[in-house]
């Protein structure tokens, strides 16, 4: 298409260029024979060899070229107001561009909204994992001195069993009796999280997370435009586009959270958390776009 364009704006350029030269045989004369009246010479017109003062409308060779540069003109104009086959919807794009490859965008994102709130739950049984530790060490300062034994249930034993009894000690440890239970029960807890391993799970979901929601982001807008040949900006897009973002954001805190920086993790866990609204907030916008696609398409 471009290529006639140019051909047809060369023609209309050049046609008025070609013009025949005069003929020396034109009934045009330039010059008039002198009318002799008694002895007298008198010139009609002035020498005009190349009839400069012809009017050059009257010329046959003129009008002819005037009549090519028109029709030039007019397929020039025609030529540009067709529309270009430029557009993004022109290709078929077969399976992407019908009902299957546009619902994959929906079903993807529906099911990587449960798995982000999947992984999120992985992160707080680590950072519990991580930090139930101090929990159970601040419960220990509480406690008085067992004198070697393991638990408060065995220094209790020990001293009710002495041949000195000690009233007040026994009593200290009477009273420690349900923290004990607590740090019993924090231990366990300790290592049912440790048997379930939730650091290398949510570091494995959440790479996967990052991996296929960018590429699922991105395949959505190239299949509007492919089917529309135009996207569509809105709530929805921006959303999705800031979502993006707070994933890479939440990322990119990794290295200094495996350093021990608590800034880098209260980054990562508000970036995760704000992610997940977005996503939560985006099945109420997306669900009418769903409905027109389904409108719009066929099978494929």
């Amino acid at each position: 298409m471009i290529r006639r364009i140019v051909l047809l704006s060369t023609l209309a350029c050049s046609a008025s260029g070609f013009t025949a030269p005069a003929s020396p045989l034109s009934p045009h004369r330039s010059t008039r024979i002198a009318a002799f009246d008694n002895d007298q010479f008198e010139a009609v017109q002035s020498f005009d060899p190349l009839n400069l003062a012809e009017d050059e409308s009257l010329s046959p060779s003129n009008d002819n070229n005037g009549r090519v540069a028109a029709v030039a003109s007019a397929a020039l104009a025609t030529a540009l107001s067709s529309p270009l086959s430029a557009s993004a919807a022109g290709p078929d794009w077969g399976i992407f561009e019908g009902r299957t490859g546009s619902l994959l965008h929906p079903a993807m994102m529906a099911c990587m909204a449960l798995f982000s709130i999947s992984t999120a739950l992985l992160g707080f049984d680590w950072r519990r994992q991580r930090t139930i530790g101090d929990e159970i060490s601040a419960l220990k300062k509480t406690m008085p001195n067992l004198n070697g034994a393991k638990s408060v249930g065995e220094a209790l034993a020990a001293a009710e069993g002495a041949e000195e009894v000690d009233a007040d000690y026994i009593a200290s440890l009477r009273r420690v009796l349900p923290v004990q239970s607590q740090i019993d029960e924090l231990t366990k807890e300790r290592k049912e999280l440790a048997s379930a391993g939730p650091r290398d799970k949510h570091f494995n979901q959440g790479s996967l997370l990052l991996f296929i929601g960018i590429a699922f982001a991105i395949e959505g807008p190239l299949n509007t435009y492919a089917r529309a040949g135009k996207l569509f900006p809105g709530p929805h897009l921006y959303a999705g586009a800031g979502l993006v973002v707070l994933w890479a954001l939440a990322a990119s805190m990794v290295p200094a959270m495996q350093k021990g920086s608590d800034t880098a993790r209260t980054v990562h866990i508000g970036a995760n958390l704000t992610g997940i609204g977005l996503f939560v907030w985006q099945v109420t916008t997306g669900i009418p776009i769903l409905f027109k696609v389904i409108e719009f398409t066929k099978w494929p």
